[in-house]
């Protein structure tokens, strides 16, 4: 496919409700929105970096840049034949895996439509419906947290995650376990810990936890394994896996027993499933995790849980209203009563278009690259 035209433009959107987490209070969605031509074609891919490198090091700023300035360079007015060669041209690049996944993913899009199948079947899904779970925001207060959770579990959400960070995080589940003792809960550091606190983890060993998920820095395998072999329930890594090697050192080292694929950070969807596959072979469960996506990415999120071994785990998906009073696809995705999202396909008739008038509400700015 012939790359004619890129266009990056900027939106910003409010959230419903702020977003706390142990780095950061989002009040609203800043994000890039990548639109690529291919002879006659257009594939949209979302940039999934936050307004500053407060989760990775990258942010919008830089993720601009990059696309702009070095992967436009590389592929405008060439043949690239899809995603695979697409990173192999981009290579050269160090890092900057959130760029590259934007571009990516407009690239599956673009092969999608050429072959007039759905991403689900080029990817080689196998699941008609996928479980949502909720993940929630640290609360000024433990009552309003219980709230929250009552509103969600009413709503029949499969999974309960909960982000904690020192001084708000013991207590608070024990709280959580006293109103709620057989919900599936889970835990969200976003690596706010060190070992240091390995005593307060062998703590939540008694609140049958489904898992921890990135208690420790978020570059490290190495003190993750002693960590997990200090303690009865299951970590699950998240911001350290970036690509399926590191995700084969930390199944080596024993660093967690399930892991967390967000494609994006891993570069795109071709190297993530990679890491499914790697983890499916070692029988690591997955799970799709989320970054406060738009539509776009949501509903490419949808399409990657398909595939056979996220089956086990809910996913951080969610339905769209669940963050935004308006999101950028028609229809904006939507739970089901069972709590599940239906997987686009070519077989169902589910599909879901770009809104192309939300975008422009929400523009604040676009670069074209000829």
């Amino acid at each position: 496919m012939r790359i004619d035209r890129i266009d990056i433009i900027r939106v910003k959107t409010p959230f419903v409700h702020p977003f706390e987490t142990s780095f950061t209070r989002f009040v609203e969605r800043d994000a890039l929105i990548v639109k690529v031509y291919s002879e006659g074609l257009v594939g949209y891919g979302e940039c999934k970096a936050f307004y500053a490198p407060l989760y990775n090091p990258e942010d919008n700023g830089t993720c601009l840049h990059i696309i702009k300035n070095m992967i436009a360079p590389a592929i405008l007015h060439q043949d690239i034949v899809g995603p695979a060669e697409f990173m192999a041209k981009v290579a050269f690049i160090v890092g900057n895996r959130l760029a590259k996944a934007s571009i990516e993913n407009a690239l599956w899009e673009l092969q999608a439509q050429r072959e007039g199948k759905s991403l689900k079947t080029l990817l080689g899904g196998t699941q008609d419906e996928v479980k949502v779970g909720v993940s929630l925001g640290i609360e000024p207060t433990i009552p309003a947290l219980l709230e929250k959770i009552e509103k969600y579990l009413a709503e029949g959400y499969h999974r309960t995650k909960i982000k904690i960070k020192p001084g708000k995080d013991i207590e608070v589940l024990r709280e959580v376990r006293r109103h709620y003792p057989d919900i599936v809960l889970t835990v969200d550091a976003n690596s706010d810990y060190t070992l240091a606190d390995i005593e307060l983890f062998k703590a939540m060993d008694d609140l049958n936890l489904q898992y921890i998920e990135q208690p420790l820095a978020e570059d490290d395998i190495v003190d993750h394994a002693v960590l997990q072999k200090a303690i009865k329930t299951p970590i699950c890594l998240d911001e350290s896996i970036v690509s399926v090697d590191t995700a084969r050192k930390a199944i080596e080292l024993g660093s967690c027993k399930i892991i967390n694929i967000k494609s994006s950070r891993c570069g795109g969807l071709y190297e993530s499933k990679k890491i499914h596959d790697l983890c499916q072979k070692n029988n690591i469960p997955v799970w799709v995790g989320g970054m406060t996506e738009l539509g776009i990415g949501r509903v490419q999120n949808i399409s990657f849980a398909s595939l056979p071994n996220f089956a086990s785990l809910a996913h951080d998906i969610a339905a769209s209203k669940r963050y935004f009073a308006e999101d950028i696809t028609l229809p904006v995705v939507d739970i089901t009563p069972r709590c599940t999202l239906i997987v686009p396909d070519e077989t169902n008739g589910v599909r879901y278009e770009v809104d192309t008038k939300a975008i422009d509400r929400m523009m604040v700015s676009c670069d074209v690259i000829k």
